[in-house]
């Protein structure tokens, strides 16, 4: 069959370096860092007292009280992120088929500050189980699909994909082969994160995942240095529209670019640590390639995973020189988690904001370009 071609219009973001793709658009570019102490909570018996939080977020803004007690903070970035894209796509709702349109959302967590509040109470209680009735909703990682669908009557696909912190990308991708399958015209994509709580920021530091460079916060996220200790825990969402072409030139919509493949694998290999070869990122990779129809030599910048963890941060080189060979080192290769640090389920959305938030044209899931972006660390593979 005949696959249908698949552009963006339109665009959301908050992010810990802006609230707006405009504003995280501006503060990548000056090379901005979000990371400082924690203030939700005490911190002071915490290995790690520092993340990317988002700034000047207030949910009374966007919801009334009733709504806000139904909403955790991840499906309250999510349906404010995802409202940014619909209105940035400037759909005519009135004419628009809703049927035609679906939601993936994603989240690597989901409610986790919801799930821990909860049981939390019941543990110091008297063993009376009296839970909140919107507790179930509000922790389940699906639900912000579900709320985002409601919010504006979308009647199409609607679901979560979890991939931990491959998520949102996943998400993109799922959305992308719906439309060019001819299962729907539009697609709301992207993912929201909320972990910087105690159990999520306790729960990473007993991983020994977490850096903890407690006095020096700011460059702490430090992708590919030989001084990086553990990647910085960010929050906030990202979302995409994907539009079928023809529907979309038939609107007159303005198009940020056009996704033209995508690759998704697995390591197979341990529950948290990467391949020490990279084997899923060249299969996901190559995938991606074959899928796109383009030979490696096309690809001029790479938008690296780059959490500034000792595994990961050798691994990811190591199967961008293995797939791409002498090409690879004229490559540009960034991470901007050294600016947002690592949003974990929504990383994939909210690190293809920068692509066309930029003026380019063209992006590939898993192969993100962009203009060059530079962190401030180098490691020497």
């Amino acid at each position: 069959m005949e696959l249908r071609r698949v552009v963006v219009t339109g665009l959301g973001a908050l992010t810990p370096i802006g609230n707006s793709v405009e504003e995280y658009w501006d503060n990548l570019i000056a090379g901005a860092c979000g990371a400082g102490p924690i203030t939700r909570f005490d911190v002071s018996k915490f290995k790690t007292k520092f993340a990317c939080e988002l700034k000047n977020f207030d949910a009374d803004n966007f919801f009334d009280r009733k709504e806000v007690r139904k909403f955790d903070r991840c499906s309250q970035y999510g349906i404010v992120c995802a409202d940014q894209a619909v209105k940035d796509a400037g759909f005519d709702m009135t004419t628009l088929d809703l049927d035609r349109v679906g939601v993936i959302w994603a989240s690597g967590i989901g409610g986790l500050e919801t799930f821990a509040t909860e049981v939390t109470a019941f543990a110091l209680g008297d063993g009376t189980p009296r839970f909140n009735p919107f507790f179930i909703p509000k922790m389940i990682s699906d639900i912000t699909a579900g709320h985002i669908s409601m919010k504006y009557g979308f009647h199409g696909p609607n679901f979560a994909t979890v991939s931990a912190c491959a998520s949102s990308a996943n998400a993109l991708v799922d959305a992308f082969n719906y439309i060019r399958l001819g299962k729907a015209d539009v697609f709301v994509a992207g993912g929201s994160e909320a972990a910087i709580t105690m159990v999520g920021v306790g729960g990473f530091n007993g991983m020994h995942a977490l850096s903890t460079r407690n006095d020096d916060p700011a460059t702490a996220s430090r992708p590919f240095d030989k001084d990086r200790d553990g990647f910085v825990m960010g929050e906030g969402a990202g979302a995409m529209i994907f539009e079928e072409l023809g529907h979309a030139l038939a609107r007159g919509a303005k198009i940020y670019g056009e996704i033209i493949g995508g690759g998704l694998s697995a390591d197979a290999y341990h529950i948290t640590s990467p391949h020490p070869d990279g084997l899923g990122a060249i299969l996901s990779m190559r995938t991606a390639l074959a899928d796109a129809g383009i030979p490696k030599e096309a690809i001029d910048h790479i938008n690296t995973h780059g959490t500034s963890t000792p595994a990961g941060d050798i691994a990811e080189p190591k199967a961008i020189v293995s797939l791409f060979g002498e090409h690879a080192f004229k490559v540009n290769i960034n991470s901007t988690k050294s600016m947002t640090g690592h949003l974990l389920g929504a990383a994939g959305a909210v690190e293809s904001q920068s692509t066309t938030a930029g003026g380019e044209l063209r992006l590939e899931q898993y192969i993100w370009f962009w203009r060059p972006q530079c962190h401030r660390y180098l490691y020497e593979i």
